[in-house]
């Protein structure tokens, strides 16, 4: 039992420091996700929503610290008790989420290793089984160090995590796992190999074949049946190959001008998924970084998925010599954590990417 307890809150441990250093890595990014859970499509808690960066910082810090006091093997009962309400809290979730397909990846990792939400089910309960294995063998967990050198650990633990949080919400992630990280071509990540595995799906054609309701399955073909033909119901069984960027477009008056836009020897792109929410504190500065991108002979676009009525009254409110392009909100939330945020590409390629505390640091160089 010493030996299996030992493994457990090694195990343990070590995982909900990785999980909680990635997200702590993108804390605005699993506010996102925590934004979906709290939606009216799944859980239904709209209240939560102004509380679900605050809520992400906690959850991750927390994450972090447990997994610390674990290994340390200091305040045993209580920590253990902590990461069981934790992961009873988790595997509720990514269960509701595998169950009625609600959300599709719980951001358990981040945009690190993506999981499908029966993978995130899965790996949170195998991680219930081993903190009950903890709960059980608690009297085998001993301190590694005195209780004052535990606390000065933890102590530290807390700091070094508030600083770091503090630096990547007022900048950028410190790694960014995303397809739009720096030096990333977006026409690359959008392209299809030709041998890329394909969809599949399975049809359930339903027949009224003399008075009685038959169900035959395909693959696609049509059944020959001597029968009246009633619905047909389309399961996919096995998903295809998604690019690493899907979903993307830039679009004007109904048009995708991706294509066109991803050709431009100097492009900047002014990214604001939600206007109504956007920072307008630094828009000053913004029309003066943009106003000098123009200057050096780059094309200045920006994207965002509010409404005409919104990128007017910006544009007239502070006088910016840019259009607005319309793109999805979920796709420019996973371009750039920040409203606005700036990036600075050349024939699709991503050489800069700022947040808007850092829009001083961009650079047009032809």
């Amino acid at each position: 039992m010493k030996i299996i307890v030992a493994i457990s809150r090694i195990f343990v441990g070590i995982l909900f420091i990785i999980s909680g250093l990635i997200k702590l890595n993108d804390p605005v990014g699993f506010s996102f996700k925590l934004e979906e859970y709290f939606s009216p499509g799944v859980l239904d808690l709209g209240f939560l929503m102004p509380y679900a960066l605050a809520l992400a910082i906690i959850l991750v810090i927390l994450e972090v610290l447990l997994g610390v006091l674990l290994l340390l093997g200091y305040q045993r009962k209580i920590t253990i008790w902590s990461l069981l309400a934790m992961i009873v809290f988790f595997t509720f979730l990514t269960f509701y989420s595998a169950y009625f397909n609600k959300v599709t990846d719980c951001g358990c990792f981040g945009d690190a290793v993506k999981l499908t939400p029966w993978e995130s089910f899965t790996k949170d309960v195998i991680l219930l089984v081993f903190i009950m294995i903890l709960l059980l063998g608690e009297r085998f967990i001993k301190p590694l160090f005195a209780a004052r050198t535990s606390r000065i650990i933890m102590v530290i633990s807390l700091f070094l995590c508030g600083l770091f949080v503090n630096y990547v919400i007022n900048h950028l992630p410190w790694i960014d796992f995303r397809p739009y990280k720096i030096g990333a071509s977006i026409p690359e990540g959008m392209v299809v190999p030709e041998d890329a595995p394909k969809a599949i799906f399975e049809y359930a054609w339903t027949f009224n074949i003399q008075g009685e309701e038959t169900t035959i399955v395909t693959n696609g073909e049509y059944p020959t049946v001597d029968g009246e033909f009633i619905g047909v119901e389309t399961t996919e069984i096995q998903k295809g190959y998604e690019p690493p960027i899907h979903d993307f477009t830039i679009e004007q008056n109904g048009e995708d001008m991706s294509a066109t836009l991803l050709r431009e020897e100097n492009l900047v792109m002014v990214i604001a998924y939600d206007l109504a929410k956007s920072n307008f504190k630094v828009y000053d500065e913004l029309k003066k970084v943009t106003d000098e991108a123009i200057a050096s002979g780059f094309k200045v676009i920006a994207m965002s998925a509010s409404n005409e009525e919104w990128s007017s009254k910006v544009i007239n409110e502070f006088k910016l010599d840019f259009s607005f392009y319309f793109t999805d909100e979920t796709t420019l939330k996973t371009i750039v954590r920040s409203n606005p945020g700036v990036l600075v590409l050349q024939r699709g390629v991503i050489n800069q990417k700022v947040h808007y505390n850092d829009l001083d640091e961009l650079i047009f160089n032809n």
